[in-house]
């Protein structure tokens, strides 16, 4: 088993740079990306009443509070750069946490980065194409730059961050100004509501998929000045402000579209800007969408390198990755390793008919299997160490983490059962599985190289 500590040959270690605002910054940036944009007509598709459909926005954000507030403990009790890879090293062994660093590196994290990366290459090929491969193009393009940048620095990263969140908290609220304060359009046709519990799952599928990303900031407890109490603060205040923009903004599309007029839709936003600005409206949801993306990206990207930065720490194989580099304070060969898978998978997405599609259903099983496994750790961890000097605790334990489990275990559920599908976007999800098992020889050599 591994300790998760540093080696003596990495003595270059972290800096506590980044504030609770910081923080904050880098979990809204991370939560509020194109989803919002593209979500809610699904949601509205699979919901009978506007009262249920703003009542599962709203438990998405309640779901994802609680979630939030496990991390808490556990990033408070052991705050490290290696966050749930961390947590998961001391309750379950070496080999669990390689395995799910194998899974970030290889599936869930440069999965996401590739599936941000569609998002910017689809909404500024709308304002300026580059040929019959522009979202591609631009795609690569952004995570090569967004990498580059976070090489340069921490400071560079998280001011960049710091100026897209507040950019895209502004053109958020400026969309929700416009569609509360705005007339009702007339309510496009739509198909006949259906009913049924398996709806309701549905939407809050996607719900959930839309909130995801919060739990980011367990990457960043080292880098957090006063640590153990910044971290449960960042968390909750991060994932309110979230729901209090989502609920807004579902409220306005409702305004505006009404239900019906959602169901209808394929781009809600689009259609409420065009309702309440006439065609340049089109213009600005692409620029408000360019914003959400590149905010995702910068986020994901600075807190994936960090889980490559803590394996190369513990395991021999991956030394090089456990190097920070003092005068950029980042992690720079996690960061370009990350970059360069990110990229080849945005390389193979692109053969497929969605590479957006394609990336989310890739990332999706081993996300929630190991979302679900974090859950469980703070059980583990709790018996090995009673936590009585840490500031904060779940409340309600253990009924909190438990419902957090549950939730998890459905989703795993849900993204495995759509890999079984005839869905032509399974693929992706095949695929994503086929890689997190190739890990599983590797765990079990890496082990073997360290005992």
């Amino acid at each position: 088993m591994v300790s998760g500590e540093p080696r003596a040959a990495a003595a270059v270690q972290p800096r506590p740079t980044l504030t609770m605002l910081d923080a904050v910054a880098m979990i809204v940036g991370i939560v509020i990306g194109a989803g919002i944009f593209k979500a809610p007509s699904i949601v509205a598709g699979s919901v009978s009443s506007e009262q249920v459909f703003i009542a599962l926005w709203v438990a998405g954000g309640v779901i994802s509070l609680v979630g939030a507030l496990c991390y808490a403990e556990l990033g408070s009790a052991f705050p490290n750069t290696g966050g749930e890879y961390y947590f998961l090293n001391r309750a379950f062994g070496g080999g669990v946490a390689f395995l799910f660093a194998w899974a970030r590196m290889s599936v869930v994290q440069t999965g996401a980065i590739a599936a941000i990366a569609f998002v910017f290459g689809d909404y500024a090929t709308q304002l300026v194409a580059l040929g019959p491969r522009s979202p591609v193009i631009y795609a690569m393009l952004a995570v090569a730059g967004i990498t580059v940048l976070n090489i340069a620095g921490t400071r560079e990263s998280k001011l960049l961050q710091t100026i897209l969140t507040t950019a895209l908290a502004c053109a958020v609220i400026s969309v929700i100004v416009a569609g509360l304060s705005g007339s009702a359009a007339p309510a496009a046709p739509a198909p006949a509501p259906s009913s049924g519990p398996m709806f309701s799952q549905l939407a809050l599928i996607f719900i959930l998929l839309t909130y995801g990303g919060w739990n980011e900031a367990a990457y960043l407890t080292s880098e957090i000045r006063d640590a153990r109490r910044n971290i449960v603060r960042a968390l909750v205040l991060g994932i309110l402000i979230v729901t209090v923009l989502y609920v807004l903004l579902n409220l306005a599309y409702l305004n505006v579209l009404g239900l019906d007029g959602m169901k209808a839709s394929k781009a809600v936003a689009a259609d409420l800007m065009k309702a309440t600005l006439g065609d340049a409206g089109a213009i600005v949801l692409s620029l408000i969408v360019i914003a959400a993306a590149l905010s995702t990206l910068n986020a994901t990207v600075f807190t994936g390198a960090r889980t490559n930065y803590a394996v190369g720490r513990d395991f021999p194989v991956f030394r090089a990755l456990g190097i920070w580099k003092e005068q950029s304070n980042a992690p720079v060969n996690a960061l370009l390793l990350q970059g360069a898978v990110a990229l080849m998978l945005v390389l193979l997405a692109s053969f497929t008919p969605d590479g957006f599609e394609t990336m989310v259903a890739y990332t999706a099983p081993a996300f929630w299997l190991f979302f679900m496994l974090t859950g469980v750790s703070l059980f583990v961890l709790r018996r090995q160490q009673p936590l009585s000097g840490n500031p904060f605790r779940v409340p309600l334990y253990p009924l909190t983490p438990m419902l957090f489990i549950a939730m998890c275990a459905f989703m795993l559920w849900s993204s495995a059962n759509y890999a079984m599908s005839k869905d032509p976007g399974s693929v992706g999800a095949q695929l994503g599985i086929g890689v997190l098992l190739l890990g599983v020889p590797l765990a079990l050599l890496a082990r073997k190289r360290i005992t």
